[in-house]
């Protein structure tokens, strides 16, 4: 007798076999159908496209995709002029400390600049974020005078691996031209 005269529904349509998968043991000679393109995906293929499909940068060791240059920047890029900081006079006692090291302390600035006078403050400026030093400072010095001969004597003087640059401090009505 047939299961459909008691009543019961088949799980699988006819011709089908009870393996799941479907196909039975013919499925791995049929290749599965490609995939149909989107109408867009058409019309940018027909125009020269690549149908729309973006390749997958190629990723570094920690999973961070890697920057592929394009066309314009596969040319030989010729090396950006160094530019000198231009120097400030120094007519306050505020002063700029230039190209300094990321290791480099406002304590540490306190004492190379009281070798060479008063300092009542230094301030070494970083991003607010991670608290990482830009790489420059600010130094208030106790005169003017003090802070001319800080130029005179810091200005391009090893310190932590770098040159430092030492200059006037821009006043903010300078800064606001």
């Amino acid at each position: 007798m047939n299961s459909h005269s008691y009543g019961r529904r088949q799980r699988h349509g006819r011709g089908r076999s009870r393996r799941r998968g479907g196909r039975g043991r013919f499925q791995d000679q049929r290749a599965p159908a490609p995939k149909q393109k989107t109408f867009w995906q058409r019309v940018v293929a027909f125009f020269g496209g690549n149908g729309g499909q973006k390749k997958p940068a190629p990723q570094s060791g920690n999973g961070q995709q890697q920057h592929q240059p394009r066309p314009q920047e596969q040319r030989e890029r010729e090396p950006r002029p160094q530019r000198k900081p231009e120097s400030v006079e120094v007519t306050s006692p505020r002063l700029y400390v230039g190209n300094l090291s990321f290791d480099a302390t406002e304590s540490d600035l306190f004492e190379l600049f009281n070798g060479v006078g008063h300092v009542q403050n230094a301030e070494v400026v970083s991003y607010r974020h991670n608290q990482r030093s830009k790489g420059f400072a600010f130094v208030q010095m106790q005169t003017v005078e003090e802070a001319k001969r800080a130029v005179e004597e810091l200005h391009d003087k090893e310190f932590l691996g770098r040159k430092l640059v030492v200059s006037g401090a821009k006043s903010s009505e300078h800064s606001r031209d």
